[in-house]
């Protein structure tokens, strides 16, 4: 398997030598300090068997293995239950002990509960940044005079060297096997991204433009523009596709954009980014056990806007979805692989997105990726 090539098992090839341990020598007996994607240096158990898992809940699994969830004690439910709802039954499924776990609420709805995090006595706690920065200070004075040391992951930046660090903090503080996979997971990351900026590169240098490109958050329906993303998430994948993100420096992170300024920018590539939001009609639905049909009626509706027929991106078909629960994940580099093939058709003709990620979910998960995640309209 060549060095570039990340086919869920590639990770297996990776050697030890590349590993940098994030941790430092034992400050006393059973802890030691880890230093998280902020750069904070954390005093955390050696051993730790009583986590909060506040997101990130399937990259957790995969570094951590078949039996990571025995260790873990409570988690903000909304976040995985609500915003991937399909995700989570598949997953309960084969560890029904998920619907038992504290639940301490959601950062970014304001229901998170430092009480209820407390109660449920954590050796350490495991915050995404945005939620780290959701609960502010005082929120992370709170949990550390309790004795819950906060450490602090980020694959929401979409950048690989905090996808790489994140990885390899959270299989450093799990130990043993979860270690190794950490590194197994983080290198082959890292040389799929690598592969994705040659291609395009090289197809720049070779004549190709860099196209136009316009994604949309299709939650809201048709009849309202969600968010697109300026910086990070799904801006960040745009960009290491070979694409002009046309959100860049209309919102900040994220934020819907003017829909006189989208017709103007005439993308030449639209992405929605769906998911299986429930009580939402009208929305780009995507996800575990959803159809493709049900997929593209709901993306064409989109199509019928207001000045939307004489977009290059609309006339030439090069319109798709992609699944919202794929960015900010150890698999997305397979979203980065569909976006920049679509703006690079030559240049990825022997890359198959799908099946890498069916691959990844075969290796690392215990559920398989069957349902829409990648699409054409």
């Amino acid at each position: 398997m060549k060095r570039r090539t990340f086919l869920g098992a590639a990770g297996a090839a990776a050697t030890s030598t590349l590993f940098t341990p994030l941790a430092t020598p034992a400050l006393a007996a059973g802890t030691r300090t880890v230093t998280d994607v902020l750069g904070r240096e954390v005093t955390v158990p050696m051993d730790p068997q009583r986590i909060l898992l506040g997101f990130y809940f399937e990259d957790f699994w995969a570094i951590g293995g078949r039996h990571a969830y025995d260790r873990v004690v409570a988690i903000s439910r909304e976040a995985w239950e609500g915003w991937r709802n399909s995700q989570w039954q598949r997953y309960v499924a084969v560890e029904p002990r998920l619907e038992r776990l504290v639940d301490v609420g959601e950062v970014d709805g304001g229901t998170f509960s430092i009480e209820t995090a407390v109660a449920a006595r954590p050796d350490v706690a495991i915050l995404a940044a945005w939620q780290y920065k959701g609960i502010g200070d005082e929120g992370v004075k709170k949990l550390e005079a309790a004795g819950i040391p906060v450490v602090v992951a980020d694959y929401n930046a979409q950048t690989v060297e905090k996808h790489m660090a994140s990885t390899h903090m959270i299989g450093d503080l799990l130990g043993g096997e979860a270690e190794e996979r950490g590194h197994e997971l983080a290198h082959p990351y890292e040389w799929a991204v690598e592969d994705v900026r040659d291609r395009w590169t090289k197809a720049q240098a070779e004549g190709a433009k860099a196209p136009r490109v316009y994604l949309e958050l299709g939650n809201k329906g048709p009849g309202e523009y969600g968010n697109s993303y300026g910086e990070g998430m799904w801006g960040g994948v745009i960009e290491a596709a070979g694409g002009i993100n046309i959100a860049r420096g209309q919102v900040d992170a994220w934020g819907p954009l003017n829909p006189e300024y989208v017709i103007a920018s005439n993308p030449q590539a639209i992405f929605f980014a769906g998911s299986d939001w429930v009580n939402r009609p009208r929305a780009v639905l995507m996800g575990f056990g959803q159809k493709p049909e049900t997929t593209r009626e709901r993306m064409a509706a989109y199509l019928k806007r207001p000045g939307w027929s004489g977009l290059d991106a609309v006339k030439s078909g090069n319109v798709h979805a992609v699944y919202h629960g794929g960015t900010r994940t150890l698999y997305d580099f397979t979203y980065l692989q569909y976006i920049a093939k679509q703006l690079y058709p030559q240049a990825f003709a022997d890359v198959d997105p799908l099946k890498n990620l069916q691959d990844y979910y075969k290796t690392y998960l215990p559920i398989e990726a069957d349902g829409v995640f990648m699409l054409k309209l």
